[in-house]
């Protein structure tokens, strides 16, 4: 499936994931009103995907600062964020996909796992900004993200 059209509706997510020590439910389509985004990573403990969602943790500030939220998405379980959670002291949520349905919905899906890509979609639900990496060996960080959620019109955000 590929991915979604800039400027069009964002493909709805709802998912278990794990953040501030609980499992919950995240639906995209309840989070009108602010921006978020949508982090797509190959897999909990592996080095970029650590190094990534580290950054964004570290970084969340930037993101509430700008009134979004940002979710990590992967094909691995809640018990398995939730352990990647603990583990590297994460503030993000991080929602599980195991069945790929969300990550086949953005068009992010790999050979073995989701490719590494993120999305913006502002505060009305619509997709404003993507970017998938090529080879999956780098990130877009913090700063360049919060870059691309200043540009959103004031309706946007």
């Amino acid at each position: 499936m590929p991915a979604p059209e800039l400027g069009r509706p964002a493909p709805d997510v709802d998912l278990p994931g794990w953040v501030d020590g609980a499992e919950r439910r995240f639906r995209l389509s309840e989070e009108r009103g602010h921006p978020v985004v949508l982090a797509f990573y190959p897999g909990d403990e592996t080095p970029v995907c650590t190094r990534q969602m580290c950054s964004y943790s570290d970084g969340l500030d930037a993101f509430t600062d700008l009134g979004a939220q940002v979710w990590g998405i992967s094909a691995q379980d809640v018990d398995s964020h939730r352990r990647f959670a603990e583990h590297r002291g994460l503030r993000l949520p991080l929602l599980a996909d195991p069945d790929k349905a969300v990550i086949r919905a953005y068009g992010v899906n790999g050979r073995l796992m989701a490719k590494r890509a993120v999305f913006v979609v502002d505060a009305e639900g619509v997709l404003r900004w993507s970017h998938v990496s090529t080879l999956g060996l780098t990130f877009q960080g913090t700063d360049g993200l919060a870059q691309v959620l200043r540009g959103l019109s004031p309706a946007g955000r």
